[in-house]
C-alpha cells in the first residue's frame, strides 16, 4: 500500500545537496552585497569561512586553507596542475570522479611513470600496492559508487610522495586523518548544503614545500596559480581570493558553518550523517530487493548512499531494460513529491543514491524508505 507519512523535505540530491534544517533566504539578509570582496566587510567575511572551516575540521595551524574557484573539480585541478610532475603518481579509481583524475593524469598532464590503480563500482582498490614514493591522487568518497576507504591506516607516515585527497563529499560528515593529507579539497554544496562554485583546498606545508620548489613544464591558467616569483601567494589563504567571490554565497555558508557549530561542531554533522546510514542499513537488512553498491560495510558512505537493486525480476531483465526501469522508482517517487534527484548517477549501475549528509534529518530518511518499497513494487507489477 502507498505510504502515508512523506519526508518533510523531499531534498535527497546529491549536489548540491540540502539546505540546512530550518534554512530561509532570511538568513542572507547580511550579505555584503554590491560590495568588492577586497573591500574590508569583503574581506572578514571571506576570511571568517576560512577560519571557523579550519576550527570546526581540526586543521592544523600549519596548514594553509583557502577559498578557491570553481568548486572542488576547480580545487583538484589547480593542485594536480601546479604540483605533478615532479615524481610518479599513482592514481586511484573507483568511479566516476576519481576515473577522471585518471584521465587529467594520463591524458591530459601526461605525467611519466603514473600508475592506475582501479576498481569496479562497489569495490575498492588494493590500498596496500599504492607506492608512497610516487605522489598519490584519490578520492576519500566515492560520491558516484557510495564508497569510502574507511580510515587513513593504509597512508605511510613516512611517505615521499604528496597524498592528493579529493574529499568533497566527506568533509563534514567523516573524520579525516590530517597529519596522512597533504592537499585536501572540498565545496560548500555537498555535507554544507551550500551553494555552488566555491572550492576549499587544504595544504600540508609538504605540499607548499613543493609548490614554492617545482616548476611544472606546463603553462599554468591565472586561477590555478599559487605562487609568485617562487613563494606562495599568502592572500589566497586570507581570503583574497584568486577570482571574484559569490558574497552571496559566503553569507549561505557562514550560516551553514554557524549550523554545524550548533549541533556539535564536526562530530555533531558526522553524527547526524552516521544515523541516516544506520537507518537505510537497517531497512536493507530487512528488504530482499535491494542491497548496498558498496561490497563491504566497513566502505559503505554516510553521505552518498548508492543502493543496488538485487530482485530476480530485475536482475532477468534485458541490460537495457534496467536503466529504464530503475529511472521508473526514481520518477514515481518525485511525482509524489517525497524525494528529489535520488537516481544513480548516469556512469553507475542502474540503482539509487540517496544523501545521507548532515543536513537531511534522519526522521525524514525514515519517511523515505517505506516509499522505496512502494515505488520499487509498483515498477515490478508494471513489468
Amino acid at each position: 500500500m502507498k505510504p502515508t507519512q512523506r519526508p518533510n523535505r523531499p531534498h535527497f540530491s546529491s549536489g548540491p545537496c540540502a539546505k540546512r534544517p530550518g534554512w530561509s533566504a532570511d538568513v542572507l539578509s547580511d550579505a555584503a552585497l554590491g560590495r568588492s570582496h577586497r573591500a574590508k566587510i569583503g574581506k572578514q567575511k571571506l576570511g571568517d569561512v576560512i577560519d571557523r572551516s579550519r576550527r570546526l575540521l581540526g586543521i592544523p595551524d600549519e596548514y594553509k586553507l583557502g577559498i578557491v574557484p570553481a568548486s572542488d573539480t576547480g580545487a583538484v585541478e589547480m593542485v594536480l596542475w601546479s604540483v605533478l610532475g615532479a615524481r610518479g603518481v599513482d592514481v586511484l579509481a573507483w568511479e566516476s570522479f576519481s576515473s577522471g583524475w585518471v584521465t587529467d593524469v594520463n591524458k591530459q598532464l601526461k605525467i611519466e611513470g603514473a600508475r592506475t590503480l582501479k576498481a569496479e563500482y562497489g569495490d575498492l582498490p588494493d590500498l596496500s600496492e599504492v607506492n608512497f614514493d610516487n605522489d598519490v591522487v584519490f578520492v576519500w568518497n566515492g560520491t558516484t559508487s557510495g564508497v569510502r576507504v574507511p580510515d587513513g591506516d593504509w597512508i605511510a607516515a613516512d611517505r615521499q610522495g604528496l597524498t592528493i585527497c579529493d574529499a568533497t563529499s566527506a568533509v563534514f560528515a567523516m573524520e579525516l586523518p590530517w597529519d596522512k593529507l597533504d592537499a585536501v579539497t572540498w565545496s560548500w554544496q555537498k555535507v554544507l548544503g551550500g551553494e555552488a562554485a566555491h572550492g576549499m583546498l587544504a595544504l600540508s606545508p609538504r605540499a607548499v614545500e613543493r609548490l614554492e620548489s617545482y616548476s611544472p613544464p606546463r603553462p599554468l591558467p591565472k586561477i590555478f596559480r599559487m605562487t609568485k616569483g617562487g613563494k606562495l601567494i599568502e592572500g589566497i589563504f586570507r581570503g583574497e581570493t584568486i577570482n571574484t567571490p559569490s558574497l552571496l554565497c559566503t553569507e549561505d555558508v557562514l550560516d551553514s558553518l554557524a549550523w554545524v557549530e550548533g549541533v556539535g561542531g564536526q562530530k555533531g554533522a558526522q553524527q547526524r550523517s552516521e544515523a541516516n546510514l544506520a537507518s537505510v542499513a537497517r531497512w536493507v537488512e530487512k528488504t530482499d530487493w535491494v542491497d548496498f553498491l558498496a561490497s563491504r560495510p566497513e566502505t559503505r558512505s554516510c553521505t552518498s548512499i548508492c543502493l543496488q537493486i538485487v530482485d530476480p525480476w530485475f536482475q532477468g531483465l534485458d541490460e537495457e531494460k534496467r536503466g529504464p526501469a530503475a529511472k521508473n522508482i526514481v520518477t514515481l517517487l518525485d511525482k509524489e513529491g517525497v524525494a528529489n534527484d535520488i537516481g544513480a548517477y548516469r556512469d553507475a549501475p542502474p540503482g539509487l543514491r540517496i544523501w545521507g549528509g548532515a543536513t537531511v534529518d534522519n526522521e525524514d530518511i525514515e519517511a523515505l524508505l517505506p516509499w522505496l518499497d512502494w515505488a520499487f513494487a509498483e515498477t515490478k507489477a508494471a513489468g
